[in-house]
């Protein structure tokens, strides 16, 4: 596939696979007139795969899709998204509003309301205003299109400062993707909203396997300020329209090019972080097993002193030290090699004769490595997050207003 097409595929996002077709529409939600209702819809019975937040708060609309997913994985036709209303701590109320907003899209497309599955992202705490999303539901049934994918993507953002699409086509089928998130985003499900779509036939089993493997890759590597929202969802519809089944044999390719659409995602969120100068990968080596090497990365990743130390261009190795130190693995400063870019800052634990305008000039830029080899083991796993700036507070600070 050639550049030019590898483009116009990754705008289409959720529809970039046969047989799906997006709209995206105001409906009154919030207050500034923007896109807040995103609908997608299958031509085609899907199968369908989840994953949700680890948060034991939980919103309506996890609450109703995991039910749904339980009953019904083989035959999901649609997901209504709504933004600028979180429909959480909401109570019975709150699942009687998302069941309603589910049998609306449902009468609206001609199918059965246990077809369809709901998300929402925006405020805690607040109702569904019932009226504008049925309305808002109407408007947006006629307008689906194959090409709606990005005005799908605009309508499920948030504090998002642009819309995060991604598509990849992979021999017979492709799989496509759109998400949001900017804020409250932190592993064990980044807080994010995120819909995937493959014309590939599957079996629901296999493609929740597929699913769990493609999240721990991507979107339980990610965080921005370690907060853990109540509405994380992962959905991936898969709805055979290609006509190329995915058996175990195409398994290992298929769960590939899932997680490199679910990376792309991810890193999408991490670069559009709330107030972020800076995209940083945290890469952690040499350690004992895979779950320690993540562990190490998260906690560095997540350590405030670490990213305003890198918002603040301040090359403190120090302060990546001591987050290893107290991540909980049995690391030792003495096999530990640091490293900020291509500058050797630590090893064997001591401070290197590295030259401090080198490491500063290694953390200048928008893109930032952090490279951290325990001299343990084996294993190693790569984390993305962002720096921490004075606008994350003023964002945040008045979030409501």
């Amino acid at each position: 596939m050639n550049q030019e097409t590898n483009a116009h595929l990754n705008t289409l996002g959720v529809t970039a696979a046969r047989g799906f077709r997006a709209a995206g529409v105001a409906c009154g939600i919030k207050k500034n007139g923007a896109l807040d209702l995103a609908l997608v819809a299958s031509d085609y019975d899907s199968a369908c795969a989840g994953v949700f937040t680890t948060n034991r708060v939980q919103a309506a609309p996890v609450v109703y899709d995991k039910e749904t997913l339980a009953r019904n994985a083989r035959a999901i036709r649609a997901v209504v998204i709504n933004s600028g209303c979180a429909n959480a701590c909401t109570g019975e109320a709150g699942l009687d509003d998302v069941r309603a907003m589910a049998a609306e899209t449902a009468r609206a497309l001609g199918v059965q309301p246990d077809q369809v599955l709901v998300m929402s992202t925006g405020v805690i705490g607040q109702r569904l205003p019932m009226d504008k999303i049925r309305a808002g539901i109407s408007l947006a049934a006629p307008r689906l299109l194959p090409k709606g994918g990005a005005d799908a993507a605009r309508a499920i953002m948030t504090t998002d400062t642009r819309p995060k699409v991604y598509a990849r086509r992979h021999a017979a089928y492709t799989i496509g993707g759109m998400c949001k998130g900017a804020g409250m985003i932190h592993p064990q499900m980044a807080t994010m909203l995120a819909l995937i779509t493959t014309d590939a036939q599957i079996a629901p089993k296999r493609l929740e396997r597929a699913l769990r493997v493609a999240v721990n890759q991507s979107f339980n590597r990610i965080t921005i300020d370690g907060d853990t929202s109540t509405n994380d969802t992962v959905l991936v519809l898969a709805n055979g329209a290609s006509g190329k089944e995915i058996g175990e044999e195409e398994m290992r390719d298929f769960t590939q090019t899932l997680t490199q659409v679910c990376v792309n995602l991810a890193q999408q969120i991490v670069r559009d972080g709330e107030g972020a100068t800076k995209f940083v990968e945290i890469v952690v080596s040499g350690a004992r097993a895979e779950e320690e090497a993540v562990r190490v990365a998260k906690t560095i990743a997540h350590s405030p002193l670490v990213k305003t130390a890198l918002y603040g261009g301040d090359a403190n190795w120090g302060r990546v030290i001591a987050a290893a130190g107290y991540s909980g693995v049995a690391v030792d400063p003495a096999t530990m090699t640091l490293w900020f870019g291509d500058v050797n800052v630590f090893a064997r634990g001591t401070p290197t004769a590295f030259n401090e305008a080198d490491s500063t000039r290694a953390i200048a830029g928008k893109e930032v490595s952090i490279r951290l080899d325990l001299g343990q083991g084996e294993a190693q796993a790569t984390v993305w997050t962002c720096d921490l700036s004075h606008d994350y507070v003023t964002i945040n600070g008045k979030y409501r207003t």
